[in-house]
Protein backbone atom coordinates (compact mmCIF):
# COMPACT_ATOMS: atom_id res chain seq x y z
CA UNK A 1 0.00 0.00 0.00
CA UNK A 2 1.26 2.99 -1.54
CA UNK A 3 1.29 5.84 2.05
CA UNK A 4 2.69 9.04 0.25
CA UNK A 5 2.02 10.98 3.60
CA UNK A 6 5.12 12.83 5.18
CA UNK A 7 5.42 12.91 9.00
CA UNK A 8 3.33 15.12 10.00
CA UNK A 9 3.05 16.30 13.44
CA UNK A 10 -0.40 16.35 15.76
CA UNK A 11 0.61 20.22 16.20
CA UNK A 12 0.84 21.06 12.95
CA UNK A 13 -2.80 19.31 12.59
CA UNK A 14 -4.31 21.33 15.31
CA UNK A 15 -2.67 24.84 13.95
CA UNK A 16 -4.07 24.16 10.62
CA UNK A 17 -7.31 23.47 11.28
CA UNK A 18 -7.67 25.86 13.68
CA UNK A 19 -6.41 28.38 10.46
CA UNK A 20 -8.97 26.53 8.34
CA UNK A 21 -11.68 27.39 10.64
CA UNK A 22 -10.94 30.62 10.68
CA UNK A 23 -10.48 31.00 6.65
CA UNK A 24 -13.27 28.99 5.46
CA UNK A 25 -16.24 30.35 7.27
CA UNK A 26 -17.25 32.59 4.07
CA UNK A 27 -18.24 29.74 1.70
CA UNK A 28 -19.86 26.21 2.36
CA UNK A 29 -19.91 22.96 1.25
CA UNK A 30 -22.88 20.67 -0.19
CA UNK A 31 -22.88 17.52 1.57
CA UNK A 32 -24.94 14.93 0.60
CA UNK A 33 -24.85 11.16 2.56
CA UNK A 34 -25.17 8.71 -0.06
CA UNK A 35 -24.92 5.48 1.87
CA UNK A 36 -23.70 4.40 5.33
CA UNK A 37 -22.92 1.44 6.86
CA UNK A 38 -25.29 0.60 9.77
CA UNK A 39 -22.50 0.00 12.16
CA UNK A 40 -19.95 2.95 12.73
CA UNK A 41 -17.36 2.11 15.21
CA UNK A 42 -15.51 5.66 14.59
CA UNK A 43 -15.90 8.90 12.56
CA UNK A 44 -13.36 10.83 11.04
CA UNK A 45 -11.53 13.92 12.47
CA UNK A 46 -8.69 16.33 11.76
CA UNK A 47 -5.48 14.83 12.21
CA UNK A 48 -6.79 11.32 10.48
CA UNK A 49 -5.33 9.41 7.34
CA UNK A 50 -8.06 8.56 4.93
CA UNK A 51 -8.36 6.04 2.10
CA UNK A 52 -10.50 7.15 -0.31
CA UNK A 53 -11.86 6.48 -4.10
CA UNK A 54 -13.43 9.30 -5.78
CA UNK A 55 -15.36 10.87 -8.61
CA UNK A 56 -14.81 14.45 -10.06
CA UNK A 57 -17.84 16.08 -12.02
CA UNK A 58 -18.01 19.47 -13.44
CA UNK A 59 -21.78 21.27 -12.71
CA UNK A 60 -22.98 19.69 -16.31
CA UNK A 61 -21.94 16.58 -15.11
CA UNK A 62 -18.94 15.98 -17.41
CA UNK A 63 -16.91 13.36 -15.54
CA UNK A 64 -13.16 15.16 -14.78
CA UNK A 65 -11.62 12.40 -13.03
CA UNK A 66 -11.99 9.40 -11.30
CA UNK A 67 -9.50 7.15 -9.04
CA UNK A 68 -10.66 3.94 -10.20
CA UNK A 69 -10.08 4.92 -14.08
CA UNK A 70 -6.63 7.48 -13.90
CA UNK A 71 -3.41 6.51 -13.15
CA UNK A 72 -2.61 3.38 -11.04
CA UNK A 73 -6.33 2.86 -10.28
CA UNK A 74 -5.61 2.68 -6.45
CA UNK A 75 -7.40 4.66 -3.55
CA UNK A 76 -5.58 8.12 -2.77
CA UNK A 77 -4.28 8.19 1.37
CA UNK A 78 -4.31 11.72 2.65
CA UNK A 79 -4.21 13.15 6.12
CA UNK A 80 -7.46 15.38 6.65
CA UNK A 81 -7.63 19.11 7.87
CA UNK A 82 -3.96 19.49 6.89
CA UNK A 83 -4.55 21.19 3.64
CA UNK A 84 -2.82 18.43 2.26
CA UNK A 85 -6.28 18.36 -0.20
CA UNK A 86 -8.72 20.71 -1.73
CA UNK A 87 -10.27 22.53 1.44
CA UNK A 88 -13.77 21.37 0.67
CA UNK A 89 -12.74 18.03 1.17
CA UNK A 90 -11.20 19.24 4.76
CA UNK A 91 -14.51 20.39 5.45
CA UNK A 92 -17.18 18.05 3.89
CA UNK A 93 -15.11 14.75 4.75
CA UNK A 94 -15.23 15.43 8.80
CA UNK A 95 -17.60 12.93 11.30
CA UNK A 96 -17.34 10.38 8.14
CA UNK A 97 -17.59 6.72 8.47
CA UNK A 98 -15.10 4.18 6.82
CA UNK A 99 -17.30 2.73 3.92
CA UNK A 100 -19.81 5.80 3.53
CA UNK A 101 -20.21 7.27 0.72
CA UNK A 102 -20.80 11.49 0.19
CA UNK A 103 -21.50 13.85 -2.32
CA UNK A 104 -19.50 16.99 -2.10
CA UNK A 105 -20.58 20.07 -3.99
CA UNK A 106 -17.33 22.86 -3.79
CA UNK A 107 -17.76 26.13 -4.56
CA UNK A 108 -15.17 27.32 -6.42
CA UNK A 109 -13.69 29.48 -3.21
CA UNK A 110 -13.41 25.43 -1.59
CA UNK A 111 -12.10 24.11 -4.81
CA UNK A 112 -9.71 25.47 -7.21
CA UNK A 113 -10.37 29.22 -7.17
CA UNK A 114 -9.45 31.80 -9.21
CA UNK A 115 -7.22 30.20 -10.95
CA UNK A 116 -8.15 26.88 -11.82
CA UNK A 117 -6.12 23.79 -12.24
CA UNK A 118 -5.10 21.69 -15.42
CA UNK A 119 -8.09 20.76 -17.46
CA UNK A 120 -9.79 22.56 -14.39
CA UNK A 121 -11.66 26.07 -15.41
CA UNK A 122 -11.55 29.34 -13.18
CA UNK A 123 -14.44 29.80 -11.11
CA UNK A 124 -15.56 26.10 -11.62
CA UNK A 125 -17.81 24.79 -9.12
CA UNK A 126 -17.25 20.97 -8.64
CA UNK A 127 -18.61 17.83 -7.55
CA UNK A 128 -17.24 14.83 -6.04
CA UNK A 129 -18.81 11.31 -4.88
CA UNK A 130 -15.94 10.24 -1.98
CA UNK A 131 -15.92 6.49 -0.93
CA UNK A 132 -14.01 6.22 2.43
CA UNK A 133 -12.57 2.82 2.49
CA UNK A 134 -10.45 3.33 5.87
CA UNK A 135 -9.90 5.76 8.65
CA UNK A 136 -5.87 5.09 10.64
CA UNK A 137 -5.11 7.31 13.61
CA UNK A 138 -2.52 10.24 11.88
CA UNK A 139 1.21 9.91 13.05
CA UNK A 140 2.42 11.83 16.01
CA UNK A 141 6.43 11.67 14.90
CA UNK A 142 9.28 11.33 17.36
CA UNK A 143 11.21 13.47 15.06
CA UNK A 144 8.56 16.45 15.15
CA UNK A 145 8.62 15.29 19.55
CA UNK A 146 12.47 15.81 19.05
CA UNK A 147 12.51 19.36 17.35
CA UNK A 148 10.04 20.58 19.83
CA UNK A 149 11.85 19.54 22.80
CA UNK A 150 14.39 22.17 22.67
CA UNK A 151 16.08 21.33 26.37
CA UNK A 152 16.48 17.48 24.91
CA UNK A 153 14.48 16.83 28.82
CA UNK A 154 11.95 14.26 26.64
CA UNK A 155 9.07 16.40 28.10
CA UNK A 156 7.40 19.19 27.05
CA UNK A 157 7.12 22.75 28.40
CA UNK A 158 4.35 25.23 27.75
CA UNK A 159 7.03 27.65 26.17
CA UNK A 160 8.43 24.58 23.94
CA UNK A 161 5.34 24.20 22.75
CA UNK A 162 3.87 27.93 22.17
CA UNK A 163 7.61 28.58 20.82
CA UNK A 164 6.67 25.69 17.93
CA UNK A 165 3.15 27.17 17.07
CA UNK A 166 4.76 30.28 16.76
CA UNK A 167 7.26 29.03 13.90
CA UNK A 168 4.73 27.17 12.48
CA UNK A 169 2.65 29.80 11.97
CA UNK A 170 5.11 31.83 10.42
CA UNK A 171 6.21 28.52 8.13
CA UNK A 172 2.57 28.60 6.73
CA UNK A 173 2.91 32.18 6.00
CA UNK A 174 0.87 33.97 8.94
CA UNK A 175 1.71 36.67 11.33
CA UNK A 176 2.85 35.92 15.03
CA UNK A 177 -0.18 35.93 16.94
CA UNK A 178 0.93 35.86 20.75
CA UNK A 179 -2.86 35.85 22.46
CA UNK A 180 -3.78 32.96 19.80
CA UNK A 181 -0.35 31.02 20.27
CA UNK A 182 -1.58 30.95 24.06
CA UNK A 183 -4.89 29.94 23.64
CA UNK A 184 -3.46 27.09 21.08
CA UNK A 185 -1.28 26.07 23.61
CA UNK A 186 -3.60 26.09 26.92
CA UNK A 187 -5.87 24.23 24.90
CA UNK A 188 -3.37 21.38 23.66
CA UNK A 189 -2.24 21.21 27.22
CA UNK A 190 -5.37 20.48 28.40
CA UNK A 191 -6.57 17.48 25.94
CA UNK A 192 -2.89 15.89 26.22
CA UNK A 193 -0.80 16.30 29.20
CA UNK A 194 -2.92 13.49 31.02
CA UNK A 195 -1.19 13.68 34.37
CA UNK A 196 -1.72 17.33 34.81
CA UNK A 197 1.99 17.64 35.45
CA UNK A 198 2.39 20.77 33.39
CA UNK A 199 4.62 18.83 30.29
CA UNK A 200 3.53 16.68 27.51
CA UNK A 201 5.62 13.64 28.13
CA UNK A 202 6.80 11.20 24.61
CA UNK A 203 4.49 8.62 25.65
CA UNK A 204 1.57 11.55 25.70
CA UNK A 205 2.74 12.42 22.63
CA UNK A 206 3.22 9.51 20.40
CA UNK A 207 0.67 7.26 22.61
CA UNK A 208 -2.45 6.58 19.90
CA UNK A 209 -5.42 7.00 22.28
CA UNK A 210 -8.28 6.24 19.93
CA UNK A 211 -6.42 3.18 17.95
CA UNK A 212 -8.78 0.71 17.23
Amino acid sequence: MNMLLTEVSWFCVFLLASVSGEKLTEAEVNIEVLSRPFICRRKTKFGDMLMVHHDGFFENGTMFHSSRNSGDKQPMWFTLGIRQVLKGWDMGLQDMCAGEKRKLILPPSLAYGKEGKGKIPPESTLTFIVDLLEIRNGPRSHESFQEMDLNDDWRLSKQEVKEYLKKEYERYGYPPNDTLHANMMEEIFAREDKNKDGFISSREFTYKHDEL
